[in-house]
């Protein structure tokens, strides 16, 4: 269900949904995607729409059954290994 949601996406709105899922504001995305926040927004809302989601959190819920947030995670540092570094 989720797989085939995403899959309607194209990769813009890819782009932006993994950024979204990942925490990136409105700004931050279209900063690194080189678009205005308009634009950004559209891209938002068309995502939500495909995706069926309502709000953010059933968004990060469809991200994380697709295991796109595990599969894509980057590597974190815990306090410790940052404070020893």
């Amino acid at each position: 269900m989720f797989r085939a949601r995403f899959l309607t996406l194209t990769p813009r709105q890819r782009q932006v949904f993994e950024l979204v899922v990942r925490g990136k504001q409105n700004k931050q995305i279209a900063h690194q995607l080189g678009a205005t926040v308009r634009t950004i927004k559209a891209h938002r809302h068309d995502v939500m729409e495909k995706m069926e989601a309502r709000s953010l959190a059933e968004l990060l819920i469809a991200a994380e059954r697709l295991s796109f947030l595990s599969a894509h995670a980057a590597p974190r540092s815990t306090p410790d290994e940052a404070s020893t570094g």
